[in-house]
Formats: C-alpha cells, sequence, structure tokens
C-alpha cells in the first residue's frame, strides 16, 4: 500500500518561498482618542534633547474620556514626574501614548481593545506616536468623524434618525 505524501506541509514550504518577505501595511486610520480640537500641533525635535512637541496635545476638559485609537498591549501605565501616561504597543511595533490622565487603572501586559476607555483627561491631552525609538507625527493617522447627508421633511412630519456617522481618512481621499 502507497505511503501518503504530506503535500499540505510542501505547498506551504513551497508558498513560503514563493511570497514576498516584506509584508506591507496599509495606513492605519485610528478613531480619534477625544472629541476636542488640537491645541498644540506634532513639531519634532531637531534632536533627541531639544524642545519640541513630540506628540499632539488636545483641547479637551478634565475628566473627558480618552479611547485607545486601536487594539495592543500595555508597556507601560503610570507617573512620569507627576504626569500620569499609559503606552500600548500595537500589533506592528508601534507605541501609542496616553498623557496627561487623572488616573491609570493597567498593568503591564493588560489587553487595551480599540475604542475602550484608557482614562479621563486630567487636562490638555497628549496623545504620541513612536515607532522604534522614532517620535512621529500620529496626525496622519487620525480620522475624523462626518456626518453623511439626509433628507429632512418639509411637511412638518417627524424625520428618521440620520446614519451614523462615518470615520474617514486622509488615505481614503475624502478625510
Amino acid at each position: 500500500m502507497p505511503r501518503a505524501i504530506a503535500i499540505p506541509g510542501i505547498a506551504l514550504a513551497t508558498l513560503s518561498l514563493l511570497a514576498p518577505s516584506g509584508v506591507v501595511h496599509a495606513a492605519p486610520c485610528w478613531p480619534p482618542p477625544v472629541s476636542a480640537p488640537v491645541a498644540d500641533p506634532f513639531r519634532g525635535p531637531a534632536c533627541a534633547w531639544c524642545p519640541g512637541n513630540r506628540g499632539i496635545e488636545f483641547a479637551t476638559r478634565p475628566g473627558a474620556v480618552v479611547r485607545a485609537v486601536a487594539t495592543g498591549r500595555v508597556t507601560f501605565a503610570g507617573s512620569v514626574t507627576g504626569t500620569i501616561y499609559v503606552v500600548v504597543r500595537h500589533g506592528d511595533g508601534r507605541r501609542i501614548t496616553y498623557g496627561n490622565l487623572e488616573s491609570e487603572s493597567y498593568d503591564v501586559g493588560d489587553l487595551v481593545v480599540r475604542g475602550q476607555s484608557v482614562g479621563r483627561a486630567a487636562g490638555a491631552f497628549h496623545l504620541g506616536l513612536r515607532d522604534g525609538d522614532r517620535y512621529v507625527d500620529p496626525g496622519p493617522y487620525l480620522g475624523r468623524y462626518v456626518r453623511r447627508a439626509r433628507l429632512v421633511p418639509l411637511d412638518g412630519s417627524r424625520a428618521n434618525p440620520g446614519p451614523p456617522p462615518r470615520l474617514t481618512c486622509a488615505a481614503d481621499g475624502d478625510g
């Protein structure tokens, strides 16, 4: 009786040799972490110790809910010189810093899911992004919610609720 050959294993090995070695990821489109205007945009420093703004400052009121922009694992949660931060590493290796929080209730290793509350702002909220040890402007990755047009009856009858806002990003061509 003939022996069975492990065709799936051979096929998988062959496909892995033919597949490109690098994986290309589309630019993320993250929902804004807060509903507040930007008070101070990203300004990359000229050197590692030079002044600048290594993230985006939002003009939030104390107590404003801060939500995770993407799913990841907590790598730091605590206070640095009196300011509370939560840092989350995402699957692509990037790290998002949520700063100037009222308190933190996470431990290193905790899973944070996109849209989940990370905490509440203690005042102006800071959002930072690092790729390796390099600070990156998180602005281009943040989308914005846009309300869609709807028809409203002119005869005085009650209007149907409009559709929910849609997240749009610069990569979509309409953000």
